[in-house]
């Protein structure tokens, strides 16, 4: 007879290609799992927030110092005339400023769910739980972040010459938004970054050469080539218009930053279920 101990145990066995054979169930489960993973990824984010700031001295200093080093730099190269930047519609450190706040919080939420995964490796092999916790987990820490950077954003641009208006109610649906698409990338980029190193490394290349053609340290170009560059980057509405409602200067690209919103929802969604038909199949992988 077994014991009650025994009989609580749940055995879980992932066969290859049964979640595809019942897209039904495969939906069932990721609702189930979704729901079940808040308590844990709460405590997750809650141990990666205290950790990441308790073991820094500068503690929350870091979340404005590298777009403040970065701003100066853009401003020297700017008034020396090393690069020549065009007029741009609030003052240019303010601009700079924002855009690479916001730029920062893009490629951090792009950055997360590789991390998240990365860091639970050791147990992912030997624990059963919902795996949907780590996704969740760093979507959390994004969030906390983004309250974080909030806080500075506000007083800076105000320090820098720019008043906002009323449309700043509007400026944390932006940011949010903009982790939103990033975490959704990073979530499609996950399970291929599990089996090989390369791909977290790259990202931080990448997003150093999708930065110059996005309107983050350059204004929007008047005509030619590269303003249909700037225009077809799906990145370009989102800091257009989390710039604009936070300093009240300028005009939302609202239609493009909706369809931006739309499309990540999508991916999203899709990211998830690629993430949940993998994952068995690479912690399968990574424990021979």
């Amino acid at each position: 007879m077994s014991s009650p101990t025994q009989q609580a145990l749940q055995v879980v066995v992932h066969a290859p290609g049964s979640a595809v054979r019942d897209p039904v169930r495969l939906l069932r489960d990721l609702v189930a799992d979704l729901r079940a993973s808040g308590p844990l990824a709460w405590r997750l984010a809650m141990r990666d927030v205290k950790a990441q700031y308790r073991q820094s001295y500068l503690g929350y200093l870091w979340a404005f110092i590298m777009p403040v080093a970065n701003t100066v730099v853009w401003i020297m190269l700017n008034s020396t005339g090393v690069v020549r930047v065009a007029d741009t519609s609030i003052p240019y450190p303010a601009y700079v400023f924002t855009g690479t706040m916001m730029w920062q919080m893009l490629v951090e939420a792009v950055q997360s769910p590789l991390q998240q995964v990365g860091l639970a490796r050791s147990f992912l092999t030997k624990l059963n739980f919902p795996r949907e916790a780590l996704i969740i987990a760093g979507f959390l820490k994004q969030i906390f972040n983004l309250g974080v950077k909030l806080l500075i954003l506000i007083p800076a641009v105000m320090l820098l010459g720019v008043m906002p208006d009323w449309h700043l109610l509007l400026v944390p649906f932006a940011l949010l938004a903009t982790i939103l698409a990033g975490g959704a990338v990073g979530l499609i980029l996950s399970p291929i970054g599990m089996l090989y190193t390369d791909v977290g490394r790259v990202i931080p290349l990448l997003a150093q050469f999708f930065m110059y053609i996005t309107p983050v340290v350059f204004a929007m170009p008047s005509g030619g080539f590269m303003a249909k560059v700037f225009n077809y980057n799906p990145a370009t509405p989102l800091v257009l218009t989390g710039r604009a409602w936070l300093t009240g200067a300028e005009t939302p690209v609202l239609w493009p930053f909706l369809m931006v919103v739309a499309a990540s929802l999508l991916l999203l969604f899709i990211g998830l279920l690629l993430y949940r038909l993998a994952l068995p199949i690479l912690i399968e992988r990574l424990s021979s």
